[in-house]
């Protein structure tokens, strides 16, 4: 028997009738005895999420700032884990905390934008830049990282990026202080003038990653008769697995029950907002929408896991809610709702209340988070090989300020980050510092982000 290099190809499609299911990284796919160095074009490539909550964080008051809400009491390396960001303890070693810095490209530049800060906030905190104040077709800002990552290193995959969103949006006209919702309904700006449509239907993302194959016809009958995609694809599975080890066929095993599962959620959401219709707690929102956050939220998250797996995209946006959303999070222990308890009166209980909040979210990225670290890919694991950016462009929503936004920093990029990090920052500077500190960690040359003056040690 004679060892070759030959290897199954990173980009193997099992297609069947509207479907195309790319596959995870497998041991197959590394060519026999190539020495590690030499399979840079093979071991997985950095994923890079950008994650936006709304209206700004409790330890972004006064009271959260002198209580440590959010910041720690100690800067550098095993720092305190304080009460909103304790969901995210159990993953120490992938944490990288910057605080101190300021979304100041959110501010207003002139009398007319005072008071706006919600109908730009989300234009800047993926592009650092100052979003032009206008509700015509005129729209201007700048490129987000994003889409940085995804012209330097997105090109090969089959999606170069995936936009996801929870809430409703507008997608024209105006929103208010004479701002375009362009705005406000997405974080990921392909240009300065090009905002990049955000997904809110978890069936529509679900199609977008494995329902290429075949014909729109051929999908519209699989989900008419609720079969999985994939039915269609069992004999190409059953040749694939005869050439895979226990391992490989254990890691595809895997892969697909994952699939299977999201589709089932996906299946039995669609049949209980069909029989429950205007009963809904969410009645406009498309078929595929739960009523629940959090089952939302949770369901967005799998399918981006699922994304990162199998090569699909290395690049998704998740703006996990719209500016002035006032729902009520019950699972927080708060029964406030969401803006209101952000314009808090500086009264203590009610901050209390928005840390509630505040940690209740990040017990949702710590459920994405736990789901990439349990996620095999090459050498390690998703989050080995990913940076996840977290936060808010808005600081504390009681006074529309953007001073010490709530930012934190996921994964170690294939080894740019350490983690088990508290970066203490001083004299407000701006949050696109930290933006262009991912860039130039994730390896995409450029020297400025929005109003960036320079990079983190991290």
């Amino acid at each position: 028997m004679f060892i070759t290099k030959k290897a199954m190809s990173r980009r193997t499609v099992l297609r069947g009738m509207g479907a195309a299911v790319a596959l995870p990284f497998l041991d197959a796919m590394l060519p026999a005895q190539t020495p590690v160095k030499d399979m840079a074009g093979i071991l997985p490539k950095s994923r890079f999420t950008g994650i936006e909550i709304v209206h700004g964080g409790a330890g972004s008051t006064e009271y959260g700032t002198l209580n440590n809400l959010w910041t720690p009491t100690t800067p550098g390396r095993d720092f305190e884990f304080t009460k909103i960001l304790k969901p995210l303890e159990p993953y120490r070693e992938y944490t990288t905390l910057i605080t101190g810095t300021e979304c100041s490209s959110a501010n207003p530049r002139s009398a007319e934008e005072v008071g706006a800060d919600h109908f730009r906030s989300s234009a800047v905190f993926l592009t650092g830049a100052y979003p032009k104040q206008t509700e015509g077709s005129d729209i201007r800002n700048g490129v987000s990282v994003d889409q940085l990552y995804a012209a330097r290193f997105g090109q090969d995959t089959p999606l170069p990026s995936m936009q996801l969103c929870i809430e409703n949006l507008d997608s024209s006209g105006t929103c208010g202080y004479n701002y375009s919702c362009a705005y406000m309904d997405t974080i990921s700006w392909a240009s300065p003038t090009t905002p990049l449509p955000m997904t809110r239907d978890p069936r529509l993302a679900f199609e977008e990653l494995f329902g290429s194959g075949g014909s729109a016809q051929d999908r519209a009958n699989r989900n008419r008769v609720n079969r999985s995609i994939l039915d269609s694809i069992t004999r190409d599975m059953t040749r694939l697995r005869r050439n895979l080890d226990a391992k490989d066929s254990g890691r595809l095993n895997d892969y697909l029950d994952n699939i299977r599962e999201i589709e089932r959620r996906i299946q039995k959401i669609e049949a209980y907002n069909v029989a429950h219709g205007p009963e809904r707690e969410l009645p406009a929102a498309p078929i595929g929408v739960p009523d629940s956050w959090e089952e939302h939220v949770k369901l967005m998250f799998d399918l981006q896991v699922l994304a990162f797996a199998a090569d699909v995209t290395r690049v998704s946006t998740f703006k996990l809610s719209r500016d002035t959303s006032n729902r009520v999070f019950a699972e927080s222990g708060c029964l406030t709702p969401w803006h209101s308890a952000s314009h808090h009166g500086e009264r203590a209980e009610t901050i209390e209340d928005q840390g509630k909040i505040n940690k209740y979210h990040l017990s949702m990225l710590a459920y994405f988070v736990d789901k990439l670290k349990n996620t095999p890919d090459g050498d390690g694991n998703l989050l080995d090989h990913s940076l996840v950016l977290y936060g808010s462009p808005m600081g504390d929503g009681n006074v529309h300020g953007h001073r010490r936004v709530p930012m934190v920093l996921m994964g170690h990029a294939n080894g740019a980050l350490k983690g088990n990090l508290h970066v203490a920052t001083h004299d407000d500077p701006p949050q696109a510092n930290i933006l262009l500190t991912v860039m130039q960690k994730l390896g995409v040359e450029v020297d400025s982000v929005g109003n960036s003056t320079g990079t983190f040690a991290i």
